[in-house]
């Protein structure tokens, strides 16, 4: 689909990549790797059309359509949800207008036996069954499930879009995009805004709905789950690796050993062929093998590593107070505004030394429940933060709490204390602080620089109860296993808000959820509490990968004391997971065939397209019969998926 030759891109004296070479193929999912810094936003660009590169060539042929979605783009707020998103239908739009002004021109004229009216019946024949092969009658049913994949609920589809947060309205700019249907998608980190829920509706919906994809992205659980090929740009190329992110990186080590071996070889033989001309340089006998040397030094290409990774980078955070047994309680504690209750009857225990996160759908109060413990907002119930708690908060806007006229280096230095100073400059680079970054100051930084200088500050300061709201947005992959590590290893106790299922996986092991004004305990991990739920059953959503714990109801955790939850025999439970294997059985089945049968419409599309098909009769009856079974599959999958979220419910 594009086709990549001799690309190079220049921003300074050494280019970001050069001589890059590669081929977007239809079916692919690429995830694009790679340091921040090194290009991958202005690829995704140039691979759009939006950016020109130095030179070399990106083609891609004519009929070909891509789907753009940057980090940060402008919004307009002058529409609703509904209007914004049917944008999306502009050119299904156009051809109706055409069919419609078609349709008063047969009407006003009576000269019905002209060779004029005849080409005009055949026109409008033509765009008539154009319109209706775009699948306009259908728009409007994609356009609500694509929505409430992305968390909408019914009710948000007339609000205006002003009354959204940029990441609900980013929401919005990526449902357009989806629902354009392109050839191919290119994502620039996509699930930034996302929710859990909603991140895992779009790796179904792009593994099974989409054509083609490249994405950038530093959630490790969303590429393995949706990419079968790796592009990584280091050391100005672009290294093409045909497996998933996983596989990747173990075949990107032995690369980077087999480079260092290339480079020390280099070095000797370098620094061998310098010894020998310094030794003979005013030698007479030895002036031709001299020159020889200079010459063969002079065309050596130094050969590049990758830079090291700083995985093995340790932090420890200082010694605090011991606090008391437990840092936080909550009994029966209410937030509301308004009639529009938050959540209620909250009652939480959090002992001293859990890491515990809290999850759920954007807006369901994780973060209200946060500055209530804060003590930032009112509340009613009883809530305690224990004895000796010493907190530390990390939010989008502890960044502009930053003193703008320090050094990145100053701002880390005023609170290292110990040993600790002596490895700043190491810290400051796993956080991507290298090198002339840290004499920056902290006034002409990014809003993503300050919130990771600020999750530094954080982590160097004596305290016991950490508590950290999306600490991961704005990290590469190195930087949140650093992350990770050290909170792995603090001794206090830490709360977590985040949608990052990698990160959370083996850090914490209790979950709190958060959703229709309660707050839910379940005892173990993040994929504990993800096997415990059952999938999303939001009318028309798209159903979720099975997990491979056994499902429960929303209330039961996994250490549940009920046994199976509904007091059931073994053999009635067993006979309950047959039949609940089976209904999953075929849902998926019914999956397949609606695919089968899209990918049909699709290519009968394109073909119908084309002016000497445009009459063909034997693709035209093709399509119609195919579009028929394909209504009559999707109401039968409709069935079939609520029987099974019946099933789950009792399971």
């Amino acid at each position: 689909m594009i086709s990549v030759e001799g690309l190079r891109v220049e921003f300074g004296v050494k280019p970001l990549f050069a001589d890059a070479g590669f081929v977007v193929n239809d079916r692919d999912r690429i995830a694009l790797v790679g340091k921040n810094g090194v290009g991958k936003s202005t690829l995704l660009k140039i691979l759009c059309g939006q950016q020109q590169p130095t030179a070399g060539t990106v083609s891609v042929p004519q009929d070909t359509t891509i789907g753009y979605l940057p980090q940060v783009m402008r919004l307009t707020d002058s529409t609703t949800v509904r209007e914004e998103t049917q944008k999306a239908f502009a050119d299904v739009a156009r051809l109706k207008d055409r069919v419609d002004r078609l349709e008063r021109q047969l009407g006003e004229r009576t000269d019905y036996e002209s060779d004029e009216y005849m080409a005009l019946v055949e026109r409008y024949t033509q765009e008539h069954e154009r319109y209706l092969m775009m699948g306009a009658e259908s728009q409007e049913a994609e356009l609500e499930r694509t929505l409430m994949g992305l968390g909408f609920v019914r009710t948000d589809f007339e609000r205006p879009t002003s009354e959204f947060s940029g990441g609900w309205r980013m929401r919005i700019e990526l449902a357009k995009i989806l629902l354009q249907k392109p050839d191919v998608l290119l994502l620039d980190e996509p699930t930034n805004h996302l929710d859990i829920e909603s991140i895992q509706w779009l790796e179904q919906f792009l593994a099974s709905s989409a054509k083609a994809v490249v994405l950038v992205s530093h959630d490790r659980a969303f590429i393995n789950n949706v990419t079968n090929r790796t592009l990584e740009i280091s050391c100005g190329q672009i290294i093409d690796y045909k497996v998933k992110y996983d596989e990747y990186v173990v075949l990107r080590q032995e690369r980077r050993e087999q480079q260092l071996r290339a480079y020390e070889n280099q070095q000797k033989e370098m620094q061998d062929m310098r010894q020998f001309i310094e030794r003979f340089r005013y030698q007479a006998t030895k002036a031709i093998q001299v020159q020889q040397k200079i010459k063969q030094l002079e065309k050596m290409v130094p050969i590049e590593v990758d830079e090291v990774d700083n995985k093995a980078l340790r932090l420890k955070f200082p010694p605090c107070l011991r606090s008391g047994d437990y840092p936080v309680i909550c009994e029966e504690v209410k937030k509301s505004y308004g009639e529009h209750i938050v959540f209620a009857k909250v009652n939480m225990t959090i002992k001293r030394g859990e890491k515990v996160a809290f999850v759920g759908k954007n807006g369901e109060g994780k973060s209200t429940l946060v500055k209530c413990i804060m003590g930032e907002i009112p509340f009613d119930g009883h809530l305690k933060v224990g004895h000796n708690v010493q907190i530390g908060y990390f939010a989008q806007n502890q960044a502009q709490l930053l003193d703008e006229s320090l050094t990145v280096f100053q701002t880390i230095d005023n609170v290292a204390k110990g040993e600790i100073r002596l490895r700043i400059n190491d810290i400051l680079g796993a956080f991507m602080f290298g090198g002339e970054n840290s004499d920056k100051k902290v006034k002409v930084l990014s809003g993503g620089e300050r919130s990771r200088l600020a999750m530094i500050r954080l982590l160097l300061e004596p305290v016991n109860l950490l508590i950290l709201d999306e600490p991961t947005n704005h990290l590469d992959m190195v930087s949140k296993d650093v992350l990770k590590e050290a909170i792995k290893a603090f001794d206090g106790t830490a709360i977590i808000v985040s949608h990052d299922r990698e990160f959370l996986d083996g850090l914490v092991t209790k979950v709190f959820e958060f959703g229709g004004g309660k707050v839910r305990e379940h005892l173990g991990g993040i994929y504990d509490w993800l096997g415990a739920s059952p999938s999303l059953s939001q009318e028309g959503d798209v159903k979720l990968p099975d997990s491979p714990k056994t499902k429960a109801s929303p209330n039961q955790t996994p250490s549940s004391s009920e046994g199976q939850g509904t007091g059931q025999s073994y053999a009635q439970h067993k006979e309950q997971q047959k039949r609940l294997r089976k209904a999953e059985k075929a849902v998926e089945e019914s999956e397949r065939k609606i695919s089968d049968m899209e990918r049909r419409l699709k290519e009968l599309d394109d073909l119908l397209m084309k002016p000497e098909n445009a009459s063909n009769m034997e693709f035209v009856t093709d399509y119609t019969t195919t579009k028929k079974a394909l209504d009559e599959e999707v109401e039968r999958w409709e069935q079939l998926s609520e029987d099974l979220e019946t099933l789950a419910a009792g399971s």
